[in-house]
């Protein structure tokens, strides 16, 4: 299976040494769901040049500083050519900006709410086929402000948390979207909270870090989303 990476932002230079860019955390978080399995074509959505949307099994969207409703040109380019891919009857997973991306430009609505960080304790409120292994709650790392507070009329909710009641959705056999991030590892999740601690206020800071003592599922939610790309 060839996944294209729609990447739409970068690791900040100083932590690539240890964690790799964002492309190289879902190679490594896929690849350990299927050894030897998948090839990647990653591209950069901020150059806004994009293959036929044939040219992939399936489509990922990375996370983002940006939020989805900032004036960017790049941002709707990419909204249109996961238009192109969905219309052609293509599949994309999105993750946090992609998330929100799909449902802000398909007919629902994401907005500006607050830090969540750490460990979300998710709960899945839909199941489906591809969910294999099956479980009722998984353990994500977050990071986000933004959330989509309005799904798509195509859309249902599959996932929830109490901050966060749209943690994951899926628009037909075509897009799984999930707020979580399953490609991150503690040791990211805790270098950006010590970055943005300021920022994140003492209380949510504290309680972020005291999360990631939680478990996390990031290996059996990576099996879900290959399942739900390959439609198995």
């Amino acid at each position: 299976m060839l996944i294209g990476i729609l990447q739409t932002d970068s690791v900040r230079e100083r932590f690539r040494p240890e964690f790799g860019d964002y492309p190289d955390m879902f190679t490594r978080l896929l690849d350990a769901a299927r050894p030897g399995a998948l090839s990647y074509l990653t591209i950069d959505c901020l150059a806004m040049r994009y293959p036929e949307p044939g040219a992939c099994d399936a489509y990922l969207i990375t996370g983002s500083k940006c939020s989805v409703y900032d004036d960017e040109p790049w941002i709707e380019a990419l909204a249109d050519f996961v238009g192109a891919v969905l219309g052609s009857g293509g599949k994309v997973v999105g993750v946090c900006f992609g998330h929100q991306l799909v449902a802000h430009f398909f007919g629902g609505r994401t907005q500006h709410v607050g830090w969540a960080v750490g460990v979300q304790a998710t709960e899945v409120v839909q199941h489906a086929s591809w969910m294999q292994p099956s479980m009722t709650r998984v353990g994500l790392l977050s990071s986000h402000q933004d959330q989509v507070v309005e799904l798509p009329s195509q859309a249902s909710a599959i996932m929830r948390t109490p901050f966060c009641p749209i943690s994951g959705y899926v628009m037909g056999d075509q897009v799984l979207a999930l707020q979580g991030h399953p490609e991150f590892t503690k040791g990211y999740s805790a270098a950006l909270m010590n970055m943005r601690q300021e920022l994140l206020g003492a209380s949510t800071f504290e309680q972020g870090m005291a999360s990631l003592s939680d478990d996390t599922h990031e290996q059996e939610v990576a099996q879900w989303m290959l399942g739900f790309m390959d439609g198995r």
